[in-house]
């Protein structure tokens, strides 16, 4: 008797089970990165279109799929470029000071983003995170914090390191906008919202750039929504 051949295992979305379907979830996680909304005004603004969905529903939709989108998209990223920008900046969490570390190139493309509550150990941590995204710089320009200059010796001996704050204009301009996005989140308590919020904006930032293979041939001004419904497949 002839055996049948095993069909392999349909694996499941990461969107079965949830009572709205995908595209209302992806819209909420899309507009909350996007722009300066706090949860309550995305809830409101779902409400307007008769969409009854609870604002610390759309903060787990947030916490839950901003990793899974960026995780579909990352095979879809274009490599970095050979120059790096580098700072830190602060974020208040639970009454505590945290350090956000963030690297842009010279094309304007987020290399990473890493929230820590400890300086030195965050800062190589984030390097060695960093180089994972494909390509090793040949020129590293950050500000003058004396961990740096240790750090690069280690790690990426080979690169010219331009430790000149004024050169540093870039990733500061960059910045800006981040701090934009955080301005609306009060009273953060955990440092994986920090984190989380931070990564999916450097995201949305990116596919709006052109920075991924994703919706090449879209209106700019429609890439981020086409990106992320081809993203929503994948997940």
């Amino acid at each position: 008797m002839r055996r049948r051949r095993a069909c392999p295992p349909v694996l499941a979305s990461e969107f079965a089970g949830f009572r709205f379907p995908p595209e209302v979830i992806v819209l909420a996680v899309r507009w909350y990165l996007r722009f300066a909304l706090s949860y309550r005004d995305v809830e409101e603004l779902l409400a307007e279109r008769g969409l009854d969905v609870d604002h610390v529903t759309i903060y787990r939709w947030v916490q839950r799929f901003t990793p899974l989108l960026a995780e579909a998209a990352r095979p879809c990223r274009h490599r970095p470029g050979e120059r790096w920008f580098v700072d830190e900046t602060y974020v208040k969490v639970s009454s505590l000071w945290t350090y956000l570390y963030r690297a842009v190139d010279q094309h304007g493309q987020v290399i990473d983003v890493l929230a820590s509550t400890r300086r030195d150990q965050a800062a190589r941590r984030f390097f060695v995170r960093a180089l994972t995204h494909g390509r090793r710089p040949a020129e590293v320009t950050t500000d003058t914090a004396p961990v740096y200059p240790r750090i690069l010796d280690e790690l990426l001996p080979e690169a010219c390191h331009v430790d000149a704050a004024r050169e540093n204009n870039r990733i500061e301009a960059n910045r800006g906008r981040l701090k934009a996005r955080l301005r609306p989140m009060r009273g953060l308590k955990r440092l994986r919202s920090v984190q989380t919020v931070s990564a999916g904006h450097a995201l949305v930032q990116n596919i709006r750039r052109g920075h991924y293979e994703l919706a090449v041939n879209t209106n700019p001004q429609l890439r981020l929504a086409a990106a992320l419904t081809e993203l929503t497949a994948a997940v």
